[in-house]
């Protein structure tokens, strides 16, 4: 199942970018966060993927959704422009962001070539 992130949850699950400072991701697993908007077409297309690989990958990847319109903070941080845009987030290294709606092996190839699970 995938999760929405407001700001708050953001900060504990993925980064807390308050204190200012480098990236560093705090959660557990690799992750991969959807930048969505509810009236997106495309976002409407990649969200019911995104649920099946929430299942398949559960324990193994964190899949994430974050509302642009309702979390202006974060999508600018991210300088979001288009959506829907994935950021692929290696449990260490930097974040890779994905603009565009992926089809479903386009994200379990980014998965390997960014996380190394297949």
């Amino acid at each position: 199942m995938t999760i929405t992130l407001d700001t708050k949850a953001f900060k504990e699950k993925v980064f807390d970018f308050s204190n200012g400072g480098d990236w560093k991701f705090v959660g557990e697993n690799p992750a991969i966060i959807d930048f969505y908007a509810d009236w997106c077409g495309p976002c409407k297309t990649v969200a019911p993927i995104l649920e099946e690989l929430s299942e398949e990958y559960k324990g193994k990847v964190d899949i994430y959704k974050v509302d642009t319109e309702a979390e202006r903070e974060l999508s600018a941080m991210f300088q979001i422009r288009s959506i829907p845009s994935m950021l692929f987030i290696p449990k260490d290294g930097q974040p890779q962001m994905a603009v565009g709606a992926l089809p479903k092996q386009s994200i379990k190839s980014a998965m390997k070539d960014v996380f190394g699970i297949e």
